[in-house]
């Protein structure tokens, strides 16, 4: 990531770093996560759309998984994204899904991108203007183009996780509500956790009161909750939307985190895999 550049865009620097960057010879493309039917009522202009479902396989049990390499590779060429572009990404509910986005193209080992802080809901919040326009890139030729690696550092699989997550130097992070964290409630067929997983739920690391910006404490909420610096951390939720914002938090503070895209509909459907409830 160039020095230049902020991991953590704050939307009213937002028109002017992109203005900076093109007028150095930068390429730039802003993408929108946010459901349909916002996306063609308003976005910001030149924003690229992407559909959440573009974003995982979607097979059960593991529903939030990344999709294959062809269905990533098509993504990609839509987009026009080459090593040197340099992507800012947001949606409309506090960064899950732009974190699922950023995450993927971690996957892909392009790491020139920006979340906008707060997304659509702090962009209007600070004045920007909307569009109904309809966006488009250049398209990328395949040679050009960048390649998914399934084994990406980012993620962890779940044999992975089911061999190390008693370990002292790795940590759990869930992401889901506590509720699903006790086992009172759940989309799969075993309710509970990852033995050891700490519960952050996504919805407190954003600001309503600050248009959905990211908390000014994640910090010390992080480390009052258990989380350690030190630490490996690997997070999940039910499918990696939730946790698309957990991981893109402990980039944007600098965690040593990862990603485990099985999350509870894998394991929770799994009859060989540890849980605590309660």
């Amino acid at each position: 990531m160039p020095a230049d550049l902020p991991r953590l865009l704050p939307p009213e620097e937002l028109t002017a770093a992109i203005a900076r960057h093109r007028a150095a010879g930068g390429d730039v493309l802003l993408v929108d996560l946010c459901r349909g039917d916002v996306h063609a009522a308003g976005h910001i202009e030149g924003a690229m759309h992407v559909e959440p479902a573009e974003l995982v396989a979607g097979t059960p049990p593991g529903v939030g998984k990344l999709p294959d390499a062809a269905r990533i590779d098509a993504l990609v060429a839509r987009l026009g994204i080459t090593r040197a572009t340099w992507v800012i990404a947001y949606d409309d509910e506090g960064g899950g899904w732009a974190g699922r986005f950023l995450w993927t193209l971690a996957m892909l080992g392009h790491d020139t991108w920006s979340y906008l802080d707060g997304g659509l809901h702090a962009w209007v919040d600070a004045g920007g203007a909307l569009s109904t326009d309809r966006a488009t890139h250049a398209p990328v030729p395949g040679a050009a183009r960048l390649v998914l690696d399934p084994d990406a550092r980012p993620r962890m699989h779940i044999d992975e996780l089911l061999r190390r997550h008693a370990e002292a130097g790795l940590q759990v992070w869930d992401a889901r509500s506590a509720a699903e964290h006790r086992g009172e409630r759940t989309g799969s067929a075993r309710a509970g956790r990852i033995p050891g997983a700490i519960n952050i739920d996504w919805l407190e690391l954003m600001d309503p009161r600050r248009a959905y910006r990211l908390r000014t404490d994640l910090p010390a909420l992080l480390q009052a909750r258990g989380l350690r610096r030190d630490a490996e951390i690997v997070t999940h939720c039910q499918s990696h939307h939730r946790s698309g914002l957990s991981w893109l938090v402990g980039r944007l503070l600098g965690l040593d985190i990862r990603a485990y895209d099985g999350s509870w509909s894998e394991w929770g459907n799994r009859s060989d895999t540890p849980v605590e409830a309660g």
